[in-house]
């Protein structure tokens, strides 16, 4: 069996729609998959009606959070999407990225680019608002020649668009998640560039919450890394997981269901669901 518990669609920063995300799963062999937009579930309302052969899908969703000052996100895998707190989770989270989105372009325009509010206005109540929904609409109306440079000159980190969000705290998640009957799992730790005792930390204190699990494989990561993070598991009881974090087509270290497996000895989530 082929699980791939963690990608994206054009509902928060992928590119495919939810049919053409699953479409792509089942072409490339995927037995289970779980949609993680982040902090919304818009994906599943999408694929209500849909034939989706002998695919299982699992209801996920990314939800961002704060823990000491650092930005985490964590994966709901197998929740209610209409369960009240995990609604209450969207609802939240989603106001702030609002929030956010309208500072940013407040700032952009005080640089002198124009039309970036009433822009983001526009965008759909569907959509889960990020920094790339910005640099798209630099790159529609000719301010800017591509999302990388938009980044590069606005949105990136220290830039006048890196707008700092104040999340959830991690346990506040933690809640939300599990009252949604889901299992909560750090998502690509090895991306944070924590130092190991930092890692360790925040393993520990996430088990302690009611945390479930560490993502020990995301994407074609280094086996050093799966291999440290499968170490982790053991060491704090904590599940496994895996995914592609696939995003859009075009990249291969990020393809749906090219992800390596778990490692040896790991206790996988979906033999708890």
């Amino acid at each position: 069996m082929l699980f791939d518990l963690h990608c994206h669609t054009n509902a928060s920063d992928g590119m495919l729609t939810a049919p053409e995300l699953v479409q792509r799963a089942i072409e490339h062999d995927v037995d289970v998959l779980s949609i993680t937009d982040h902090d919304c579930t818009t994906a599943y309302a999408q694929l209500k009606d849909s034939d989706l052969g002998n695919l299982k899908l699992v209801a996920g969703i990314e939800l961002s959070a704060q823990w000491r000052n650092a930005g985490i996100h964590v994966l709901g895998l197998n929740i209610r999407v209409d369960a009240p707190a995990m609604i209450e989770a969207v609802t939240l989270q989603q106001n702030a990225r609002r929030k956010r989105a309208g500072i940013i372009a407040e700032r952009l325009e005080k640089k002198g680019l124009t039309n970036v509010i009433s822009e983001v206005e526009k965008l759909s109540d569907d959509i889960s608002i990020g920094r790339p929904h910005i640099a798209n609409i630099l790159v529609a109306a000719g301010q800017v020649k591509s999302v990388d440079a938009a980044f590069r000159k606005y949105l990136g980190t220290g830039k006048i668009g890196d707008v700092k969000n104040e999340w959830a705290t991690l346990e506040q998640i933690i809640k939300w998640i599990r009252g949604a009957g889901g299992t909560a799992v750090i998502a690509h730790p090895s991306k944070y560039k924590m130092t190991r005792t930092r890692l360790q930390n925040l393993a520990g204190e996430f088990k302690e919450l009611g945390g479930h699990g560490l993502e020990v494989v995301s994407g074609r990561q280094d086996n050093s890394d799966s291999k440290k993070l499968a170490e982790l598991c053991a060491q704090f009881g904590l599940l496994s997981s895996c995914g592609s974090d696939f995003h859009k087509p075009g990249q291969p270290w990020a393809e749906l269901g090219k992800h390596k497996a778990l490692p040896e000895g790991c206790v996988p989530v979906w033999e708890h669901w």
